[in-house]
């Protein structure tokens, strides 16, 4: 598309903001007719309770739209500050970035094998395998680990000497208001990842492993407490204010999207707490699932990579460590990830592809398991942004999926830009 169309359709979308109260719904007369279609669709359908889409376009908030409730019993509207569970879109934004930094400045090499840089897993199975090919996808990598299973005997309750009911120096890891997980239950997790199983590298096999590792394997490198350097390196200076771990240190409960009903593990509702059980097992610190935060500031990370590492005028990353991680990996194997982000599929089908059509072979992202997703175009110099909790009340609710939502959602915005 030509930067003359993309102006025009910026120009119309900002006038609409204008004649709306800068922005309160900002659009064109389609994309609004689109959207509110889609997504209002999926509410009544009960998809989710509740979402918001966001649009950047040329670094500019072109649409921001609320629709529906926290939950089904409709208490609080949905508002453009409320704070949601990134679930995979996590390893996107916390680790990720680091790694980049990391690369940009010449201090990491993609190709070195875990064994030289995590010293902790050189006797493991994971031991020669690459950053390159664990972050692409295809290290062979077993999916996921099921922790919580672990804990409990063989009548389904809580192994005793795991779990307190109170806080002490032994359980300081806080699982629920009145759970608490002792302080060196992260070394049997680490040993469940050092002997699980590792196919042989080369096909396309999604795992959230190496991202569990991510806080410690990056504090040797960074000389720095991971979460503390994460903040003061990337979200304090962009002013990302929402992005954060444990939002309930920070946030009152009202301003947080609520997710499942957990009834398997921590017998309540989850609301402020990751919604991951790894991640929560790790104190809610992972890579792999646990950042929570606003649409805003989601969008405004991805302005940064969108940039080629820059916001605000700022350089956080090196552009040709973005080009890096967002460029496809390994196309010859039919594997249609970069490094950590999710791109088009190579072919497009839209019974596997939760992505737009038209989004162009540039354009890279993520979504997370509790409905959300996020996703730049460089071709349309464009940041999407749509967040749900489809997990509300229980995760086996998957009508986003069945129903094709965030693609149809997707779609109608480059449609819209089409039309213009």
């Amino acid at each position: 598309m030509s930067s003359s169309k993309k102006t025009i359709f910026v120009l119309l979308i900002l006038i609409g903001a204008f004649l709306n109260g800068y922005g309160q719904k900002a659009d064109t007369a389609f994309l609004k007719h689109q959207l509110d279609s889609i997504i209002l669709d999926g509410i009544d359908s009960m998809a989710y309770p509740g979402a918001q889409v966001l649009i950047k376009i040329g670094g500019i908030t072109v649409y921001h739209q609320t629709y529906g409730h926290h939950t089904y019993e409709g208490s609080y509207p949905v508002k453009k500050d409320d704070i949601y569970d990134f679930a995979s879109i996590t390893k996107v934004t916390t680790g990720l970035p680091i790694l980049m930094k990391l690369y940009g400045e010449g201090r990491f090499d993609l190709d070195t094998p875990l064994k030289d840089v995590f010293g902790e897993f050189k006797k493991s199975n994971m031991s020669k395998l690459t950053f390159r090919d664990m972050l692409a996808h295809r290290a062979g990598l077993t999916p996921y680990l099921v922790f919580w299973r672990d804990m409990l005997d063989e009548d389904g309750r809580r192994k005793k000497n795991t779990f307190s009911f109170g806080y002490s120096i032994d359980y300081p890891i806080k699982i629920t208001d009145n759970l608490f997980l002792h302080k060196d239950y992260k070394k049997k997790m680490y040993k469940s990842i050092k002997k699980s199983e590792v196919d042989d590298a080369g096909q396309y096999r999604y795992s959230g492993l190496l991202f569990l590792l991510l806080p410690d394997l990056l504090e040797p490198l960074i000389g720095d407490d991971f979460e503390s350097f994460l903040y003061e390196n990337f979200y304090v200076p962009m002013g990302l204010t929402t992005l954060t771990y444990n939002p309930r240190k920070r946030f009152p409960p009202e301003r947080i999207i609520p997710t499942e009903y957990d009834d398997f593990f921590r017998y309540k509702q989850i609301r402020g707490t990751v919604h991951d059980e790894a991640a929560a097992m790790l104190n809610g610190l992972s890579c792999n699932a646990g950042l929570f935060g606003a649409a805003e500031d989601l969008a405004n990370l991805f302005q940064m990579y969108l940039n080629g590492g820059t916001l605000y005028g700022r350089k956080y990353i090196d552009e040709k460590a973005v080009l890096e991680f967002t460029r496809y990996q390994f196309p010859q194997e039919d594997n249609h990830r970069g490094l950590g982000f999710d791109k088009p599929l190579l072919e497009y089908d839209e019974t596997k592809s939760y992505v737009a059509r038209d989004a162009s072979k540039a354009s890279f992202g993520h979504s997370g398991f509790t409905g959300t997703f996020v996703w730049a175009d460089p071709e349309y110099d464009m940041v999407f942004v749509f967040l749900s909790n489809r997990v509300y009340p229980t995760r086996e609710n998957r009508k986003l999926y069945s129903m094709g939502i965030r693609a149809k959602i997707h779609q109608a915005v480059y449609q819209a830009i089409d039309k213009n």
